[in-house]
Order: C-alpha cells, then sequence, then structure tokens
C-alpha cells in the first residue's frame, strides 16, 4: 500500500483480495505526445478535467484521434459546444465494433454532424510550441489543434497482478475462473482488467464495458462474502449515440466469424423505427449474421434514430439463449404504431437471414 499524500508505503495483510484495476487509456507514444492540451478519457474525472479545458481555455480547433466510443461521442459534444473538429481513425470506417457496411453509415452521421472525417490514415506525431500541442501529423496532412482528444480505446490495468505472479491472459487481462477467482488462491478480480468468456465464439475475451464491470463485481462480491455465484459470460452488447443517430452491436462480427473457422450468411434491412405513417418515423438499418446449415444466430448490429438502439436487446437475448433466427422469426414483440411496424425491424432482419439460410443449404 501506498499514501498517495505522504508516499509512505506499508504492507497490509489480507484473508481474500479483490483487483479491480480496470483500465488504462492507449496513450500513443508518438513524437510531442507529453504535450500540454492533449487528453485521455477514461473515467468520470477525465471527463471533467476536459470539459473545464474547454470552458477556460476557450479552444476553437479540435483533432480527435480515434473513431471508437469514447472518440465519436467526444466529437458529437465539442460540435456542440462549437468547436470545428476533426476525427482522424486508421480504419476503413469509424466503430470498427461494426462491420464495415454498417460502419459506413456511423461515417456518414458524423459528416452530416458537421466532423471533419479523416479515415484509413495513421498519427504520427503531434506539433508542440512551448509545451503545448499545435497540430496533429497524420501519414497524410496536418491537422491544427487547440486542442487533442486521445479515443484509441484501453487497454486492461494489470502490471500489479503481473508483478504479483497471477497469470494473465488475452490482452493481457487477468485470467478467472466463473466465479470471477484467479489462478491464486485467495484473490479474486473483476472489471475491466479481466478476461470474459464469450458465450457465441466460446473463446476468452476482453471487452471494456461497465455493464460487464458491474455483473462481475456482483459475482465477486457475493463470492469473497462467502456466498456462492457465477458469471456464464458475455455477448458483446455494447450501444452509443452520435447525434441523432443510434449504433448498437452485439455478438461476433464478420471477420470474427470468420476467423473461428464458422461459415455464415448475413442479411441487412432497412426499415423505420416507428409505423411509416405515424409521426417522427425514421430509418432504421438492421444487420443479422447466422450460422450457415444451423442458422445459429451469430450477431447483429442496428443504425438509426431514435428508438434503433434498444432493439439489440432483443438480439442479446437470443445469443443468450442460442437461438437460431428461424426460431426468432415467431417471437412476439409488441406492436403499437408509436413504436414498430407490424413486423419490428428486428424480426424483418432475421426473416432475411433465415431466407439467406435456406438458400445456402
Amino acid at each position: 500500500m501506498k499514501c498517495l499524500q505522504s508516499k509512505k508505503g506499508w504492507w497490509e495483510p489480507y484473508d481474500r483480495l479483490l483487483i479491480a484495476t480496470g483500465a488504462l487509456p492507449f496513450c500513443p507514444r508518438a513524437p510531442g505526445y507529453e504535450a500540454r492540451g492533449i487528453y485521455g478519457l477514461h473515467s468520470l474525472q477525465s471527463g471533467i478535467t476536459v470539459r473545464d479545458a474547454v470552458d477556460t481555455e476557450q479552444p476553437k480547433r479540435a483533432v480527435v484521434v480515434g473513431g471508437g466510443y469514447i472518440g465519436l461521442e467526444m466529437a458529437e459534444a465539442l460540435v456542440m459546444r462549437g468547436l470545428d473538429v476533426s476525427l482522424v481513425d486508421r480504419g476503413v470506417q469509424v466503430m470498427n465494433t461494426l462491420d464495415p457496411d454498417m460502419g459506413s453509415l456511423v461515417s456518414d452521421a458524423l459528416v452530416e454532424a458537421g466532423v471533419n472525417l479523416y479515415r484509413e490514415e495513421a498519427l504520427e506525431a503531434f506539433e508542440v510550441a512551448d509545451g503545448r500541442v499545435k497540430a496533429v501529423v497524420t501519414d497524410r496532412r496536418t491537422l491544427p489543434a487547440d486542442i487533442v482528444i486521445l479515443g484509441l480505446g484501453v487497454r486492461p490495468n494489470t502490471d500489479l497482478a503481473d508483478n504479483a505472479g497471477i497469470p494473465l491472459g488475452v490482452r493481457n487481462a487477468i485470467r478467472v475462473n466463473d466465479r470471477m477467482r484467479t489462478a491464486i488462491d485467495g484473490i479474486w478480480a473483476a472489471g475491466d482488467c479481466v478476461e470474459s468468456f464469450h458465450l457465441v465464439s466460446r473463446r476468452p475475451v476482453n471487452i471494456a464495458l461497465g455493464t460487464i464491470a458491474n455483473k462481475q463485481g456482483r459475482v465477486a462480491g457475493i463470492n469473497l462474502g462467502g456466498g456462492y455465484a457465477t458469471f456464464p459470460g458475455v455477448v458483446g452488447t455494447a450501444a452509443s449515440k452520435i447525434c441523432k443517430w443510434e449504433v448498437a452491436r452485439t455478438g461476433l462480427q464478420e471477420h470474427e466469424i470468420k476467423a473461428i473457422g464458422l461459415e455464415h450468411v448475413a442479411a441487412k434491412i432497412e426499415s423505420t423505427t416507428r409505423a411509416s405513417y405515424y409521426p417522427n418515423a425514421g430509418p432504421i438499418t438492421v444487420k443479422a449474421l447466422a450460422e450457415k446449415g444451423s442458422g445459429r444466430l451469430l450477431g447483429a448490429q442496428i443504425v438509426g434514430i431514435e428508438g434503433a438502439a434498444k432493439r439489440i436487446d432483443i438480439f442479446a437475448t437470443a445469443l443468450h439463449a442460442g437461438m437460431s433466427v428461424q426460431e426468432m422469426i415467431n417471437l412476439d414483440l409488441s406492436y403499437a404504431p408509436p413504436y414498430s411496424n407490424a413486423w419490428d425491424p428486428v424480426l424483418i432482419a432475421v426473416r432475411q437471414a433465415d431466407r439467406a439460410v435456406r438458400s445456402a443449404s
């Protein structure tokens, strides 16, 4: 243990120990990365720090590096504050947790919102003057910047566990069993720093989401307190909002399905979030992925306006249940014109996926 004020250290005995050290933001060691005005976001306090900087320094030009959830949400927030915002991402499309065809819809939404989007560009350096960032240099251009946001994702914060000899797994996350116990007797771990079991791929993964961390913390707490609980695994469900557009995903992407050696079909449909004649009905695109032969649902992605994102929970529930797209067709989902068409977009997508499975047989 160490006191952050006095810097005094000491040994603290324990009977049972829980490691919940979370994750750390990726910070590229590009020239100039330590300059003032460059911010990584991974906690509430880091978000408050950026807001204070915008309030007090009143920057005019912002560059966001990285097109994941944090990068996109920060780009939206900065546009709403009136800044000239550029976003740089090395991918073909932003949000690489979506397949590229669905990610392109999010890219279009960013441009529509007023973000200057630069895809397939790699960060090379930061230009600095008097200790403060002045520009972001990519392999294609130099973008002037008064403030820079790093949205490059996070990595498990496991240096403490590693130094203590606790076995690590995928992405150097702490390896735990379904009770959140490590390989070392008396030591437990939960949250962004640990592995999870993916219920679709049947492989260990590290997915840094608050929903997963909360469930794992509950299981670890019950077991540490003398009870018995297990955490069965995850399907990687997540949702976000980019201006008026909602984005959600669950299960596996196409490249992940191929990586585990499965053959699959894909179905993508366009519909409306409400009955088409009802006020404020708007577009929704749904993509469903299913295994060839069995028709087992493998993943789904949704992009649409208000009312789109939470539909992903239907797919997530089906993944937990191991349902096929054929079994999903007759799910008794609710209907009323303010909320859906008689055939919900989810059901339209799984109908198309089932048709693709049958055609491929």
